[in-house]
């Protein structure tokens, strides 16, 4: 059974730090793209960030560049995304995701696998 089984998240305030974990099972991990949506209640979902197969390229939203570092452990079958100086607005479920291609147009790419979700909650 495939699966992608998130860990991490939680509170934090704000500037603070969290770390999103997300192991993959079932599949061959480094044959996909990692990345990381969110969506806020009543909002559309976001293309976080990505990172592509191996060691390639990866993307970040303008609303987390700077902020947040995207990385996989391909041994490990793990990705993760470290938050730094997280924001009130980024409160919201996180989603990992494998995919196809990581690019700038992350947002469209098609999804293979979902994760279940993580809530992350920054208080002021």
């Amino acid at each position: 059974e495939v699966q992608l089984v998130q860990s991490g998240g939680g509170m934090a305030q704000d500037g603070g730090s969290l770390t999103l974990s997300c192991t993959g099972v079932g599949f061959t991990f480094e044959d996909l793209s990692l990345g990381w949506f969110r969506q806020a209640p009543g909002k559309e979902r976001e293309a976080v960030s990505c990172i592509s197969q191996g060691v390639g390229p990866s993307y970040y939203s303008d609303s987390v560049k700077g902020r947040f570092h995207i990385a996989r452990h391909n041994a490990k079958n793990t990705v993760y995304l470290q938050m730094d100086s997280l924001k009130p607005e980024d409160t919201t479920v996180y989603y990992c995701a494998a995919s196809e291609f990581c690019s700038t147009g992350y947002a469209a790419a098609p999804v293979k696998y979902w994760g279940l979700g993580t809530q992350v909650t920054v208080s002021t």
